[in-house]
């Protein structure tokens, strides 16, 4: 895996935890008990990591890169996954990852983003 960054950067969001979830074989990234990453791998034990998108901007990327993929087991509209071993920009990675996690943060009630991002300071 070249992106070997991803662990540290997605706990570097604020009020990030992660765990393991045995009957998938894969890391999930919470935040608020809602999972924002899922890194894996697919059948053929590709590694993968699977974000959450905008519709329009995950189709796009699709189109732009090969080893991005509409979700894997995932809603295929609002999940992409990349292969780890691809050729995605490092920055484009961290966009979605980026983009993943302020999803899940707004999806949260208005009390809990309070309580999590005041963890912040």
């Amino acid at each position: 895996m070249k992106y070997e960054w991803i662990d540290e950067y997605c706990l570097s969001k604020v009020g990030a935890e992660k765990d393991f979830k045995v009957e998938w074989d894969a890391t999930r990234y919470l935040i608020g008990g809602k999972m924002f990453a899922l890194q894996g791998e697919d059948k053929e034990k590709n590694q993968i990591i699977t974000l959450k998108g905008e519709p329009m901007i995950g189709k796009s990327l699709r189109e732009q890169y090969q080893h991005i993929i509409a979700g894997y087991y995932m809603n295929k509209v609002h999940w992409n996954s990349v292969y780890l071993d691809g050729d995605v920009p490092d920055d484009v990675l961290k966009q979605m990852i980026d983009m993943s996690y302020e999803l899940v943060l707004n999806s949260l009630s208005k009390k809990l983003q309070k309580e999590l991002l005041e963890q912040k300071k």
